[in-house]
């Protein structure tokens, strides 16, 4: 397994990966790795023969308050376990190293980015298809793999590889869950005893959704609703957002006609927690 710091280094190693005849699988991380994380090197490796992880926290998709400073760092471990699994390379560059001191050119997806996860963290969007953008450009993978959890991000990156043709498939991996049902994510390290428990109300929350929409249910005000009583049950909780979209879009939808993605954010103490659930009529 190799592991570049240097823009240079990882272009060169995946130029070289591809005179070989390899097909290259993108894995972006922030790093702090769990079995979500592993999940999509695993399919990564099951669809390409040279798979890179980035290990990278991106400054652009934190705001002026979040957690970028104390956001888990733990490269030696996230080694041990890339390595276990057979990954070729890691891409592990500083922030002096993706963004010079200078740079003034963003990628920025209009207005998808400007709901869900945008509308309460205003730039976080376009910090994540800016990094995504230069990681695709530098390793230029054939396949980029991400997690289902983070589903507004995959829509938008989805949008981006679209409008600007790049030549990349973009894979959408199912969400990975604690034993109790909690969704797996780095923040999930913040949470103490307590909060962890709390924490599981945003699974509970989405199963009354889904459970209200396959009793016949398909109004999205009233399926809100039932996902709204779940929550309030759990009053340390405080929400952020509960809406039901478009997968594509993210525009929200009156009535769940077609696919629909049920998306919720909240704070559990400090930290802010995100899952949701798609809902398919037959």
């Amino acid at each position: 397994m190799q592991i570049c710091n240097t823009i240079d280094q990882a272009r060169d190693a995946c130029r070289q990966a591809r005179r070989a005849g390899a097909r290259i699988g993108l894995v972006p991380t922030m790093g702090a790795l769990h079995d979500g994380h592993l999940s999509l090197v695993r399919a990564a490796k099951a669809q390409c023969n040279y798979v890179v992880v980035s290990i990278f926290v991106n400054p652009l998709q934190f705001g002026p308050s979040e957690d970028f400073s104390k956001y888990p760092r733990t490269f030696e471990r996230d080694r041990d376990l890339l390595e276990r699994q057979g990954v070729n390379l890691i891409f592990a560059p500083s922030v002096d190293e993706m963004y010079p001191k200078d740079a003034i050119t963003y990628v920025n997806v209009e207005t998808l980015s400007e709901r869900l996860d945008g509308k309460s963290r205003p730039g976080h969007f376009r910090g994540v298809t800016t990094v995504v953008a230069k990681l695709f450009h530098i390793t230029e993978p054939e396949a980029a793999f991400f997690g289902q959890k983070d589903a507004a991000q995959v829509a938008i990156i989805r949008r981006m590889v679209r409008d600007l043709n790049m030549a990349v498939e973009i894979l959408a991996c199912p969400i990975v869950r604690e034993p109790d049902g909690l969704a797996m994510s780095s923040r999930n390290a913040y949470l103490d005893a307590d909060q962890r428990q709390q924490a599981l109300v945003l699974n509970r929350t989405l199963a009354q959704v889904q459970k209200h929409f396959e009793q016949g249910e398909r109004c999205t005000v009233r399926l809100i609703e039932a996902g709204k009583q779940v929550l309030q049950q759990e009053a340390a909780v405080r929400l952020d957002y509960l809406e039901i979209v478009n997968p594509d879009t993210l525009e929200v939808v009156e009535s769940v006609a077609q696919c629909a993605l049920v998306a919720v954010a909240a704070y559990v103490g400090t930290t802010r927690l995100i899952d949701n659930v798609v809902l398919q009529p037959h």
